[in-house]
């Protein structure tokens, strides 16, 4: 957690703008701080009576050094230091999630594929520094990140040139019991296979939430990490490879050990990607959580801390014209009066709310919220949808002309629609929420319009492309994606004028959801309007008669089809590549979007190659969207089916927001922004935002994708219908 500024704390260090303390020790304090384009950072101080040890600042500069080697997407980046200032500092990049330990200690054990990613990513973190010739000397859960676009491996202020002394040469043992290689333990050297020792111990923990050499005395634990062998309990003896793979790690010679390269890639699973997917859902809601709340930290007048007084406000400034000290100001911030932090005062903003509201504080933030399924049946499009809002509130943040700075704010409503109600009411009551994002599916919709039409809270879904909410309460309802209607129709399109099928096949399976069965009825009803050349074969599977699926596709060969288009489930609809593919079926192949999906991949193996999918969202190989929201970080943030989308929904509101504010109006009012975004076009990354009288997007575009080597790769959009 973030604590408040000390008074005697300073205010700036180098480019970085202070926001508060991570935490302090013996040897310093480390901050939390922004720099001029808007990026966090955590910066370590020395104390000044440490600086002033013989041979310090050379030690401290050849840390620095060693340290700005590490170039993994594994572990933090060092982004500046300093080792001739009077108190030395270090910077590294921060990441805004929780530690292993607090993920475990709040969640419990990862789930053993968590805990081979997992092991992968700080692998490779590790094979990056001994090749380097670094040693870490304290892998612990405490010192891995959780954040949005995968782990980090933290904390160099201990890891050194192996052929170097240590920063802090006491001549005790370094490390944290429980952790340590035996090696360690006797005093000996530390080398990469101490981190290996580490790492497998950490591994042991994140698999059960115990250490496998027991707690108890420090004397005890260390004992036993050099006498006795290792416990890890019957979640990691399930998996024999995983077990014989950690004994190998903590085998008390370290000549025994795996490199770390080794131990890469005897781990099997992928790397975490960017992204949070391969995390139990209750990590990922504190994570997206911790994340949100440091996107919300405001920004800060410049300020001068005095650490010999208690710096005051000008006189005036307090009742009966006395001076208000910093902690009294403290107080009167949480009522909203003014805001005080990073050792300073923020200045008060004259902003209008509606004609003649009060002057608003500048530390107020202007937050857009997200409502999504971030544990439910739909969670990976909630989760993508979250990524790319925070992305877009990211890239704003770093503008340095940025009128106020902006915020996220997730709830999660687990796709329930009894839940969409309450997660509606919740952002409803937070006064600083100007606009939500989603909710994700359509099941979420109805039960929450009229919260947020009472509110006049604008709500613009990126995902439910239900075309029967027009007969809703859309009093600040917004659908900025294109409706489902339009599937059937660019199915038809794509199948029979650019492709030149004319014998269709539709195989409707009822175990699909109701868009798959609308999209069938769809290129039936666009073949006869428009396609009368082609004519098709519609088959219906019932919900329950699976094993029917061959016979089905049989019937549809022998009807002579040259064109298939498919609905169902990703299971049924591999089935069906399978079975085509097997009987040689070469004609032009099209799956709902809905099904084409991890599972679906997986199972239908090979067969999946060359099946194309019409969809609402772009591809994350889109030119455009690798262009503008992967640059948006050395790292790029996790793109996924929907980020984009919500990227460009996220930068509609921002951009309507920027324009009230440069009109002279300040901070709008949820109603004055309501009726902004329903006025004039947005260019987005994706496409062009201008709504109906409906308030449904304009436009109806769809985007062809092709699925090559296992993946799909967007080919562009299919010209679409009007919603009219």
């Amino acid at each position: 957690m973030i604590e408040r500024l000390h008074s005697s704390d300073p205010s700036r260090i180098a480019g970085h703008r202070l926001l508060g303390r991570l935490g302090s020790g013996g040897m310093g304090v480390v901050y939390l701080g922004r720099t001029a384009d808007g990026a966090l950072a955590a910066v370590k101080v020395i104390r000044a009576e440490y600086a002033d040890e013989a041979d310090f600042r050379a030690r401290f500069r050849r840390e620095a050094a060693i340290a700005a080697r590490v170039d993994s997407p594994w572990a933090v980046r060092v982004t500046g230091a300093d080792p001739n200032a009077a108190e030395p500092w270090l910077a590294t990049s921060f990441v805004p999630g929780p530690s292993l330990a607090e993920a475990v200690t709040a969640h419990g054990p990862l789930p053993l594929r968590a805990v081979r990613i997992l092991g992968k990513a700080l692998a490779r973190a590790l094979d990056v520094m001994h090749g380097q010739g670094l040693v870490h000397r304290d892998v612990k859960p405490a010192n891995v990140l959780l954040g949005t676009d995968g782990p980090r491996l933290i904390d160099f202020g201990i890891a050194r040139g192996a052929e170097h002394t240590v920063l802090t040469s006491t001549g005790v043992v370094l490390g944290t019991p429980g952790f340590l290689s035996p090696e360690q333990v006797g005093g000996r050297a530390a080398e990469p296979a101490c981190d290996v020792f580490s790492l497998g111990c950490l591994l042991a923990y994140a698999a059960t939430g115990r250490l496998p050499f027991g707690t108890g005395t420090a004397d005890a634990v260390l004992y036993r990490t050099v006498h006795d062998e290792p416990e890890f309990g019957p979640e990691v003896l399930a998996d024999p490879e995983l077990t014989a793979l950690l004994r190998t790690a903590l085998a008390k010679h370290p000549d025994i050990r795996p490199t770390a390269r080794e131990l890469d890639e005897a781990l099997t699973e992928d790397d975490p990607g960017a992204g949070t997917g391969w995390l139990p859902d209750p990590v990922v809601a504190a994570i997206a959580e911790r994340a949100a709340g440091l996107l919300a930290l405001p920004g800060i007048e410049e300020t001068v801390a005095d650490p010999a007084a208690e710096p005051t406000v000008g006189a005036g400034s307090g009742p009966g014209g006395r001076a208000v000290s910093r902690r009294r100001l403290l107080r009167l911030a949480t009522a909203g009066a003014v805001v005080a932090a990073g050792g300073g005062v923020a200045a008060v903003l004259v902003s209008r709310r509606g004609g003649g509201a009060p002057a608003e504080p500048a530390g107020r933030t202007w937050t857009v919220g997200v409502h999504a399924d971030l544990s439910g049946p739909q969670q990976s499009m909630g989760k993508a949808q979250l990524r790319g809002v925070e992305s877009a509130v990211s890239a704003f943040n770093s503008r340095s002309d940025k009128p106020f700075t902006a915020s996220v704010r997730p709830v999660d409503d687990a796709g329930d629609p009894g839940r969409s109600a309450r997660a509606a009411a919740e952002l409803v009551g937070d006064p600083d929420v100007l606009a939500v994002v989603g909710p994700t599916g359509n099941a979420s919709v109805m039960p929450c319009l009229e919260v947020y039409g009472e509110a006049a809270l604008p709500l613009l879904t990126v995902s439910a492309l239900g075309s029967t909410f027009g007969v809703a309460d859309r009093r600040s309802f917004f659908q900025t994606c294109s409706l489902s209607f339009g599937q059937g129709h660019a199915a038809a399109l794509q199948l029979v004028q650019a492709q030149g099928a004319r014998r269709l096949g539709l195989l409707c399976d009822r175990a699909g959801d109701a868009e798959g069965w609308q999209a069938v009825l769809q290129v039936s009803r666009t073949l006869g309007a428009e396609f009368p050349q082609a004519v098709p074969y519609a088959r219906v599977l019932p919900r329950e008669s699976g094993s029917e699926l061959p016979a089905v596709l049989a019937d549809l060969l022998a009807q002579g089809v040259d064109g298939i288009f498919c609905t169902g489930t990703p299971a049924r609809t591999a089935q069906a590549a399978r079975w085509l593919d097997t009987a040689g079926f070469k004609g032009p192949r099209v799956a709902d979007y809905t099904v084409v999906d991890e599972e679906f991949l997986t199972a239908a193996g090979p067969a999946a190659e060359g099946w194309q999918v019409l969809a609402p969202y772009t591809g994350p190989d889109s030119p455009a969207v690798l262009e503008h929201l992967v640059r948006e970080r050395r790292d790029g943030p996790a793109i996924a089916p929907w980020a984009a989308e919500a990227y460009d929904t996220a930068g509609l509101v921002l951009d309507r927001l920027v324009t009230a504010v440069q009109t002279g109006g300040g901070r709008p009012t949820r109603a004055e922004l309501l009726t902004a975004l329903g006025r004039g076009t947005y260019r987005g990354v994706v496409k062009e935002y201008a709504f109906d009288d409906r308030r449904q997007v304009k436009g109806n575009p769809y985007f062809l994708h092709r699925i090559d080597r296992g993946r799909l790769h967007c080919l562009g959009a299919v010209p679409q219908p009007s919603a009219g």
